[in-house]
C-alpha cells in the first residue's frame, strides 16, 4: 500500500511537471511573437520619426548607452551623441527631399531580454530611388520597452570612387634661354 501511494504521489508530480513545462512553452512562443511584434513596430516609430522630421522622437528609440554606426561617419556613443547625428542628418535629408522607406518584410531575433532586427530601405528624391540598402539592429528590453542598443545600415551600392584629376597634366617649362 506504500508503495503504490508512492507511485500515486510521483505519477501526480510528473504530470503537473509536465503540464507546468507544456504550459510555459506554449507561453513562450506567445512572448517571443510579442517581442518580435514590438521590435518591428520599433522600426516602424524610426521611421515615422524620422521622416516627420523629428530627431528627438528618433534619438528617444535607442537606449542611453546605445551606440550607431551609420556609414561614412564616425560612431555615435550615447543617446546625446545620436541626437546630434540625427538632428544634422534629418535636416540634410530635408533639404535634399530624401523621402526614406523602411521595407516591413524583416527578419526579427529575440533572445531573453535581447532582440535583432534585420531589413532594408530605399531612399527616394521625386520619386527615384537614389539609394537602397540594408540595416542591421540591435535591441535590448528594459522595464518592458524594447531600445536600440546597437544601429548600424549601408547602402547597396559601392560608395563614390574619389574625384580623380581630370585636367591633363601640364607640360613640362622649357629652359630659360641662354644669355648672349
Amino acid at each position: 500500500m506504500i508503495r503504490s501511494g508512492t507511485t500515486y504521489w510521483l505519477t501526480a508530480s510528473l504530470v503537473t511537471l509536465v503540464c507546468s513545462l507544456a504550459s510555459d512553452a506554449d507561453a513562450a512562443p506567445v512572448a517571443a511573437g510579442a517581442d518580435e511584434a514590438a521590435i518591428r513596430a520599433q522600426s516602424r516609430d524610426w521611421e515615422k520619426a524620422f521622416s516627420a522630421g523629428d530627431a528627438k522622437a528618433v534619438a528617444a528609440l535607442y537606449a542611453e548607452d546605445a551606440l550607431l554606426l551609420p556609414p561614412g561617419a564616425p560612431g555615435a556613443r550615447g543617446r546625446a551623441a545620436i541626437l546630434a547625428f540625427f538632428i544634422k542628418d534629418i535636416a540634410q535629408s530635408k533639404a535634399a527631399g530624401v523621402v526614406l522607406v523602411v521595407n516591413p518584410k524583416t527578419d526579427v531575433g529575440v533572445s531573453g531580454d535581447i532582440g535583432w532586427e534585420s531589413g532594408t530601405y530605399t531612399a527616394t528624391v521625386k520619386g527615384a530611388v537614389v539609394e537602397s540598402g540594408k540595416f542591421l539592429s540591435v535591441s535590448r528590453k528594459k522595464n518592458g520597452k524594447w531600445l536600440y542598443l546597437r544601429d548600424t545600415w549601408n547602402a547597396d551600392a559601392a560608395p563614390p570612387a574619389a574625384a580623380q584629376a581630370t585636367a591633363a597634366p601640364s607640360a613640362p617649362e622649357a629652359p630659360p634661354a641662354a644669355k648672349k
